[in-house]
């Protein structure tokens, strides 16, 4: 068993303890890959363990590798856009994935809708939401939540699935958990009413299990799963 393999079996394990200590069940409960900066061969051993959702957040390196992965042969991957979204690379990230979990505002909702290839289905979206109300965080407020998904209902090649969010960096659980189950709670309001509005997208590394508790139906792990980013590797791919 390689590393990848090692540590997704005790991600697994960590996973499904969080899920039954809530009495949720694992299944409901998507694991993210988060493969940014990581190199095929390790996106590969991740998938021959089993997984098959992967998460990129830099749409050139994440270009060249999906199109690698492709050619290999491995079609059935689901890959997420996970960071933030410049609009001069809005074309790419149409182009190539199959979930975008990071749009914030109106502007990039249009451009990805109008640069979807007509020959793909409608891209599914989330909508990241600034939950801890940083500056330097990426997000939307709460507040200006509603026109956006009101924007996104009307694009025709756009799908809106749910809601993403990152919590503060912090040691505090109980402000970790206040700000999952604002998130939470928001999700809840739409997911009755909205078709298909099915995916709560919370939790990394570090507070996976306050996101499990506080509802999330995916997590997004990287450091437990790859190991530390490799920045190095990132910039060799994307030169």
């Amino acid at each position: 068993m390689g590393q990848v393999s090692d540590n997704l079996y005790h991600v697994r394990a960590e996973l499904k303890a969080s899920a039954s200590s809530y009495q949720r069940d694992a299944e409901d409960i998507t694991l993210l890959c988060v493969s940014k900066t990581k190199p095929v061969a390790s996106i590969l051993e991740a998938y021959n363990a089993g997984e098959r959702h992967f998460g990129e957040s830099y749409a050139h390196e994440a270009e060249a590798k999906i199109n690698e992965i492709k050619i290999l042969g491995y079609n059935d991957i689901v890959w997420h856009f996970i960071g933030p979204i410049q609009s001069n690379k809005t074309k790419i990230i149409a182009s190539c994935f199959d979930i975008v979990e990071s749009v914030d505002r109106e502007k990039i909702a249009r451009r990805l809708n109008e640069q979807r290839p007509a020959e793909l289905k409608p891209l599914d979206v989330l909508i990241q939401v600034n939950i801890s109300d940083e500056n330097q965080k990426s997000g939307c407020s709460f507040t200006d939540l509603p026109a956006l998904i009101s924007t996104i209902q009307e694009l025709p090649r756009l799908k809106l699935r749910g809601l993403m969010g990152i919590a503060r960096e912090t040691d505090d659980v109980t402000e970790i958990e206040k700000e999952f189950t604002a998130l939470q709670q928001v999700f809840n309001k739409y997911h009755a009413s909205l078709p298909d509005f099915d995916m709560l997208s919370m939790g990394m590394t570090h507070d996976m299990d306050s996101a499990i508790k506080c509802g999330s139906t995916e997590v997004r792990i990287g450091t437990a799963i790859f190991g530390a980013r490799e920045y190095q590797q990132r910039n060799k791919l994307t030169l």
